[in-house]
């Protein structure tokens, strides 16, 4: 792949992740953990994409939880992606909330371009009474021949020893 292309997904990826940035809340908000996913692979089916997410929340506290999920993508997305990582500052109104709390719905903004290593970048909101903002930490990355612009959904739930 030539350079200029690379470039152009380059420049593209930064455009959205500041898009992105200048959609961020700015309540009062606390700042208590982060979330990071693994996610599956996928095929962009040019107005929707799903993938697999294997997620570990940590807290500023110390609480570890494990969540799987889904991330559905709708909008724009041409091409296929392998495995990669999604990593978010998760905020909350306060710290005091129970076990399992980011179990539920988002919905969000999303971005994402890649030509042979990319980025992504998805600001979300929900969880439990729609508490919690997932806002990116840094950008996802993955590998492979990738633009998606458009809006996310993402389902968590607890492993909850599994």
């Amino acid at each position: 792949m030539t350079s200029s292309i690379r470039c152009f997904f380059g420049t593209i990826a930064l455009v959205v992740v500041a898009a992105f940035f200048s959609l961020l809340p700015a309540s009062a908000q606390t700042q208590v953990g982060t979330l990071s996913c693994d996610t599956s692979g996928g095929i962009g089916l040019i107005i929707t994409s799903q993938q697999r997410l294997n997620c570990t929340y940590q807290g500023v506290n110390g609480r570890i939880e494990g969540y799987f999920g889904t991330i559905s993508k709708f909008g724009i997305d041409i091409g296929a992606t392998t495995q990669g990582v999604l990593v978010w500052q998760v905020f909350a109104p306060s710290t005091d909330f129970g076990p399992w709390a980011l179990e539920g719905d988002y919905v969000g903004a999303s971005g994402q371009a890649t030509a042979g290593v990319g980025a992504s970048a998805n600001v979300l909101i929900g969880g439990f009474n729609r508490a919690f903002s997932l806002q990116p930490l840094s950008v996802g990355a993955q590998t492979g021949l990738n633009l998606a612009i458009g809006v996310a959904n993402m389902t968590l739930v607890g492993r909850r020893g599994r």
